[in-house]
């Protein structure tokens, strides 16, 4: 053998052994993400196979950045509703996950009201908020998405949600294929259903809270113990407005939130499942 051809020969080897390695150690740490749910993963060419393959449902998780006290992170909402967006999808398993949208309405700039108050919240005008929703959809109509499914995972801002779907549905209407959702379902989940739950293991409703309370605290714990300030939970039970916390996040433990994790996210696939079978029946 030609004393070239072999040391041709050797580095083609050693480069493929070095690209068969490489390509195990992503797959190993994560790398491998062509079958992941939440599109910021995939390639282009990936997801437009996805969509061809019938992953016609997209998710649209909305958050917010806020403040959550002296004990809870700004980015509550944007990893709790990513979080849940991808659960969600896996149990469609016909369903891709956008990018969480991290700033939303939360009051009046100046003068600062409510959460505005505190360091860190961002607010936007709720025409804007609209805006990018109604875009985001038209967006996902042009690269053969079905059904748009706005997931709201704050309080504040679902009539804006309800308000975008309603202007983009009117402007579809002539292709009964495509159809904008507002998931009210999936923040509902999170009020009287989890709070009757906690309700059942004993907790009253000035515990529980409405804003970083036991249960805003125990879905965070749940979700992203990271997130949370664990020497500073009785800083949170003060429960006054000066701190921005309303409730009592002292008890709060995983096991509660993930009571929350598993209502939001079944409730929400049922919701969905019913109206896209809705929507293909038109």
């Amino acid at each position: 053998m030609p004393r070239h051809f072999t040391t041709i020969s050797k580095r083609w080897v050693s480069r493929t052994v070095l690209c068969l390695l490489w390509q195990s150690a992503a797959a190993f740490a994560g790398g491998n993400t062509g079958n992941s749910v939440f599109l910021e993963d995939l390639t282009s060419f990936e997801l437009r196979a996805a969509v061809a393959s019938g992953s016609t449902t997209v998710l649209v998780p909305i958050g917010g950045t806020e403040q959550n006290g002296p004990h809870m992170a700004l980015g509550k909402h944007n990893v709790r509703v990513k979080a849940l967006a991808g659960q969600i999808a896996q149990k469609l398993g016909n369903a891709i996950v956008a990018p969480v949208l991290a700033y939303v309405p939360e009051g009046s700039i100046v003068p600062p009201v409510a959460h505005m108050r505190f360091s860190g919240t961002i607010s936007i005008a709720d025409a804007t908020f609209e805006a990018i929703l109604e875009s985001t959809a038209r967006s996902f109509k042009q690269h053969g998405f079905h059904d748009v499914v706005f997931l709201g995972d704050h309080g504040g801002y679902q009539k804006s949600e309800v308000r975008a779907a309603d202007k983009i549905n009117k402007e579809w209407a002539s292709d009964a294929r495509f159809r904008a959702l507002a998931l009210t379902a999936y923040y509902e989940a999170s009020q009287t259903p989890y709070i009757q739950l906690l309700h059942g293991k004993g907790f009253s409703d000035a515990e529980i809270g409405t804003h970083a309370g036991l249960a805003d605290t125990s879905m965070m714990l749940a979700i992203d113990k990271s997130l949370v300030r664990m020497d500073l939970l009785a800083e949170g039970g003060k429960t006054s407005a000066t701190d921005g916390v309303y409730g009592d996040p002292r008890r709060s433990t995983a096991e509660l939130g993930q009571l929350g994790v598993r209502t939001i996210v079944d409730r929400s696939v049922q919701a969905i499942q019913v109206a896209v079978k809705q929507h293909a029946s038109r």
